[in-house]
């Protein structure tokens, strides 16, 4: 089997001869990502503002700020400063032809067989919290409640172009990521998330899966309490950093429903550097999270650097992976 037909057949849970990864060389990377490419300015660029502090400012129009020059940041000032601009807050043209030239040009690629995804900058929270910083957003939700479902209708608009983009260019899924928990909840009751946000996923999905796209999710923190509006509402693969957050044998009743990408857990057993409990943790979620005609893929933490442990501890994870990720010999 080829890379895109494992991945697939790992989405569909319709057995794949090996569990998929997106693990660096010489083992498993079954992916390739491509993005839109949009014009940018200097100040799209991160650039030092003095000893200690570095901006740039994202294509919405918020201001980014970080203390070192390897982490993603954080936006230190909104677009938009008032709910009254809502209506009239220039959005980005993301769904321009033009900007994904390069997307085309590089799933042209015939030699390349693996699994195309296109990248998404997140959905309407993981956009809109930027737009008016997460602390006020959250007020918003409560507060001005029609407000921000305008401000969600307009920017779904922008990603569903996005989404049609990706697919004429030939990508076989969309990824997109939004941090909605906290270590030990959803950062909003779940109540409220079904009201505000289930709509738009299911909406988002629909576009996506008409046109022969498969929707991929990444999310920090435990969101447990939404995993089954999830899958209910399309998305087709989770991808967890810190499965052990959930609990394995707690996304393993899921399995069959939803595939599951994950590294080692990145906050616990990484951080353990015992070879013995991360090839065990390897070994577990291939055989729980997999269980049911494929559904697991196996994850590599991309910033060792920010968790704080040596490249050498993932590569006992992913020779672990490689070792127990055979369902069925060649």
């Amino acid at each position: 089997m080829e890379s895109r037909e494992i991945v697939a057949r790992a989405i569909e849970h319709s057995s794949p001869e090996r569990i998929p990864g997106s693990m660096p060389p010489p083992y498993w990377n079954d992916f390739f990502h491509a993005s839109a490419h949009y014009p940018q300015g200097p100040k799209n660029l991160w650039h030092k503002v003095d000893d200690l502090r570095w901006e740039r400012v994202d294509e919405w129009g918020n201001t980014w700020a970080r203390i070192e020059d390897f982490s993603k940041g954080e936006v230190s000032q909104g677009v938009l400063q008032s709910l009254d601009d809502v209506e009239t807050v220039s959005l980005p043209d993301l769904g321009n032809p033009d900007y994904y030239q390069g997307v085309r040009e590089a799933y042209a690629n015939h030699a390349d067989h693996r699994f195309r995804l296109g990248s998404l900058p997140g959905f309407a929270f993981n956009i809109a919290r930027k737009m008016r910083r997460l602390d006020q957003y959250l007020m918003d939700l409560a507060l001005n409640t029609d407000r921000i479902l305008a401000l969600h209708q307009r920017i779904d608009d922008v990603l569903e172009e996005m989404i049609r983009q990706y697919a004429a260019a030939g990508a076989d899924g969309v990824m997109f990521g939004e941090d909605w928990g906290t270590q030990s909840a959803l950062m909003i009751s779940p109540a409220m998330w079904r009201e505000i946000f289930k709509p738009g996923f299911v909406r988002l999905c629909s576009v996506a899966h008409s046109l022969g796209l498969k929707v991929l999710m990444h999310s920090c923190g435990k969101i447990t309490a939404i995993i089954p509006d999830l899958i209910e509402a399309g998305i087709d693969v989770l991808q967890f950093d810190q499965p052990r957050v959930h609990g394995i044998d707690t996304l393993a009743q899921w399995s069959g429903q939803v595939t599951y990408w994950c590294p080692v857990d990145i906050q616990t057993t990484l951080q353990s550097e015992d070879p013995a409990l991360i090839e065990a943790d390897a070994k577990e979620m291939i055989q729980k999270l997999g269980a049911h005609g494929g559904g697991f893929i196996a994850g590599y933490y991309g910033g060792n650097e920010a968790i704080g442990i040596d490249p050498a501890v993932q590569e006992i994870a992913c020779k672990a992976f490689v070792r127990y990720g055979w369902y069925a010999r060649p």
